[in-house]
């Protein structure tokens, strides 16, 4: 059976669906009315080489950060959807991404204890008027959701656009890695269960 997670969210201030497949390959579709938004998840998504759907709008004229938080929500849910009881995934993924001057670590673990760790000196400068603090609420929402121990460092770069960017690409191919399946693993937890 494909692993597949389908999710929509609307509140007042944003609409959201979200549809990816962990077992099937496709160029992503994104849209979304934040353009650099939609140019980072398209990052993510393709990288991961995972089949991706997102659509989503938000009152970004009051602030980006409702629409890039409750993308991350979803995209959490869908991935935790997708994957059910865990059984045969790999479980771990790490990628250290580097994008020009920039270089960022991602590591995770699908332990079904969802918490993102961010270390280092990101930048703290807005790009196209997006200020940095919204990029942490991501992927804070998204390894919430997704049952994901998520660690994104720092560890070089100057140009704000780069270093964000990388970080975005680092989660897809790590991500990809995670939850790529391993013939003849069940559950892979000593617990017998990931929670």
């Amino acid at each position: 059976m494909e692993r597949e997670g389908a999710i929509e969210r609307t509140t007042r201030e944003t609409s959201v669906s979200v549809w990816v497949s962990l077992d099937r390959r496709a160029e992503p579709q994104i849209s979304t009315n934040l353009p650099l938004f939609s140019h980072f998840l398209t990052a993510l998504t393709h990288h991961s080489g995972l089949a991706w759907r997102i659509q989503a709008e938000g009152d970004v004229d009051v602030d980006p950060h409702h629409l890039i938080e409750d993308v991350g929500i979803v995209m959490g849910q869908a991935v935790a959807q997708a994957l059910g009881n865990h059984a045969g995934i790999r479980r771990f993924g790490q990628r250290y991404l580097p994008m020009d001057e920039a270089l960022v670590l991602c590591a995770l673990d699908i332990s079904g204890r969802g918490r993102c760790y961010w270390g280092g000196a990101f930048p703290d400068r807005p790009i196209n008027g997006v200020s940095a603090e919204v990029w942490p609420e991501f992927f804070q929402a998204f390894a919430a959701q997704a049952g994901i121990t998520l660690h994104l460092r720092y560890i070089a770069g100057e140009n704000a656009h780069h270093v964000y960017e990388a970080a975005f690409k680092a989660l897809g191919k790590a991500l990809s890695e995670a939850v790529a399946l391993v013939p003849g693993v069940g559950i892979p937890s000593t617990k017998g269960v990931i929670s």
